[in-house]
């Protein structure tokens, strides 16, 4: 089941997905392409992973893990996990694993157990792992097996929140903007198409769409209205696809969606580096994007199709009308201080995960934004981020809520 019908309701249920060895396969010349700034040392970056999941223990929420529910999903049936293993490979865009996957294939379906197996390809299947069959001998001959991968590793895992969206009693399950990002949908489809606690989900978006839409842009506010943020990895003609198909399908009680035009670079790559709510009327914000916000209101027209208006008032009087409050309160991440504020936006200074009004895990590094909430009345749960935020995210970035009380 999934109910997530704001940002702030008291959080009861969230997915999450500890890093493993997909880091450690992380090399210097992979790293652009697999969007990491430099590489994190995974023992710390999984003792700061277990202090986040405690906490989120320690205040009564329970934690799923994105390698269990699919292990899980796997353990259904064989049909389904041999399917699993032949789209993983198609979807691989692996030379190594086309060649060889017959072999491959095999090597896959001899696991002892499928989280196992899951874990595996989440941390990459290098070429020397399993036998190959000569088949071309140019090709077996350029293959250097000790650092080529079948399958490439997966490190941006651990931001459950983008390859799918919770949104009201469904969700989104999004067409990530870089390819090596794509596959990270696979979990998800598998997982909302046969996993028993999630099988009759709505599904409001696909990854089949060809454009593209994350899930760091989605944001619930309450049961009636959403915000998405225009960024660099979601594109207006998503926009415009997910609302229609939340205006039509009659198990959604979405009518209004706010799309907010944010500068399209690596530093704000999703609204919620920029922007989260922390409680009823109080949101941080980086200071540097206030002038530069162009938003939009998306509603319902005839003929399942949308109404755009452009609103020229700012974000905190559209705040204030919207949720029908006069004492809306933007805090400024990195407070007036721009040197503070933009090397605190990087590293994730905005991204706060709400888990009841008022009450918001950060990171503990960004010390004057946290000072900053403790002024405004928020209490801040901090965690270690060392090594977390070197995947240039956040607590936010790390959680999908799956369930959260009505606001």
């Amino acid at each position: 089941m999934i109910n997530v019908t704001s940002e702030i309701g008291k959080l009861e249920k969230v997915l999450l997905h500890r890093p493993g060895l997909e880091l450690e396969q992380l090399t210097p010349e992979a790293l652009e392409a697999l969007l990491f700034d430099d590489i994190p040392f995974l023992k710390v970056a999984q003792k700061e992973h277990d202090v986040f999941s405690k906490t989120l223990h320690d205040n009564n929420i329970e934690v799923v893990y994105l390698s269990k529910l699919m292990a899980e999903t796997l353990d259904i049936d064989q049909k389904i996990k041999n399917q699993f293993i032949k789209n993983f490979i198609e979807e691989s865009n692996s030379t190594i694993a086309h060649t060889y996957r017959k072999e491959l294939t095999s090597y896959l379906l001899d696991f002892d157990d499928n989280h196992s197996l899951i874990l595996a390809l989440m941390g990459g299947i290098k070429a020397n792992q399993f036998e190959k069959k000569e088949r071309n001998p140019l090709a077996s001959l350029i293959i250097d097996s000790r650092t080529s991968f079948a399958l490439d590793p997966i490190p941006n895992l651990y931001f459950t929140r983008d390859s799918f969206a919770s949104i009201g009693n469904g969700v989104s399950i999004n067409h990530m903007y870089s390819p090596t990002r794509r596959r990270e949908t696979i979990f998800g489809r598998y997982i909302f198409n046969y996993h028993p606690d999630y099988n009759d989900t709505p599904i409001y978006y696909h990854n089949e769409n060809p454009h593209n839409i994350e899930g760091g842009d989605i944001l619930n506010i309450n049961e009636n209205l959403l915000l998405i943020g225009l960024s660099q990895r979601t594109s207006a003609e998503a926009v415009e696809n997910i609302a229609k198909n939340l205006f039509k399908d009659p198990s959604s009680k979405i009518n209004k969606i706010i799309a907010l035009d944010i500068p399209s670079i690596r530093a704000y790559m999703h609204l919620d580096t920029v922007f989260t709510q922390v409680d009823y009327n109080k949101f941080v914000i980086h200071p540097n994007i206030v002038n530069t916000l162009r938003l939009f209101i998306i509603t319902p027209s005839d003929n399942n199709s949308i109404k755009v208006e452009e609103y020229h008032k700012g974000l905190k009087l559209l705040l204030s009308q919207l949720l029908n409050r006069d004492d809306i309160e933007l805090i400024s991440c990195g407070g007036n201080d721009y040197i503070a504020a933009a090397r605190e936006q990087w590293n994730d200074g905005s991204n706060t995960l709400c888990i009841k009004p008022g009450t918001a895990i950060v990171y503990d590094r960004n010390t004057i934004t946290n000072n900053i909430l403790h002024d405004y009345d928020i209490k801040t749960l901090e965690i270690p981020s060392s090594e977390l935020s070197r995947g240039r995210g956040g607590p936010r970035c790390m959680s999908m809520p799956l369930i959260r009380k009505n606001i």
